[in-house]
């Protein structure tokens, strides 16, 4: 949105409630960003390719991070993220030195963003049953994608949705319990899931997307 600019500098206004998709993506010169409390949304690819970033604060209004919202931002040292963030795209810090930095710092296992289940840490063993963490609001997209050990999965009545490919190709998942609370089921989210053969869908699920179960014998 701003093409061709040399934008080192970016404040947004107070008056500003959701950042758009492509706002500042690939402004290489970008070294300064400034979130107001009266955002609640960080649009996809806002900031990908923003590669003089250094450090991003993002306030306690916002619940929702876009796609690659940050992605290939590889000065990117330090985000500080609110436990108000209950929504995390794909890939929406992928290429980032403090991603690598953090997930690093986090034991093997199920690790967490915020309220966010972001992904599973370490070399998943056979038949493995996991259980999201009550509190927990979302499971990101692809969270646990290609995880061929995983067996089965409990997911709390403190989630809301489950994101796009969340458990696509796990290929051992026989069992899903799905808590009373989730909304919304995203695209592929259980994508060719060759063995499972039991879902607990509750009424409260009120969206559905695109190929849920597609593969599912």
């Amino acid at each position: 949105m701003f093409k061709d600019s040399q934008l080192k500098s970016l404040i947004i206004g107070e008056q500003v409630k959701s950042i758009p998709a492509y706002l500042a993506w690939g402004q290489k010169q970008l070294t300064s960003i400034t979130i107001p409390n009266s955002v609640t949304t960080i649009g996809d690819r806002a900031f990908e390719g923003c590669t003089g970033l250094t450090s991003v604060t993002i306030p306690n209004s916002v619940t929702s991070i876009g796609d690659e919202a940050f992605k290939g931002c590889t000065g990117l040292a330090s985000i500080t993220i609110p436990n108000s963030v209950t929504e995390i795209g794909r890939y929406t810090f992928g290429g980032t030195p403090w991603l690598s930095k953090w997930y690093d710092n986090q034991p093997d296992g199920i690790v967490y963003i915020g309220k966010v289940a972001y992904g599973f840490k370490g070399k998943m063993p056979s038949s493995t049953a996991i259980a999201i963490k009550e509190g927990a609001v979302c499971i990101c997209d692809g969270a646990f994608a290609s995880c061929s050990g995983l067996a089965s999965v409990t997911i709390p009545n403190s989630v809301t949705e489950i994101g796009e490919n969340a458990f696509s190709y796990c290929d051992d998942l026989t069992s899903v319990t799905i808590g009373n609370s989730v909304t919304k089921i995203g695209w592929r989210a259980f994508d060719s899931c060759t063995g499972l053969t039991s879902v607990t869908i509750p009424n409260s699920v009120t969206e559905i997307g695109g190929a849920v179960f597609q593969g599912c014998i």
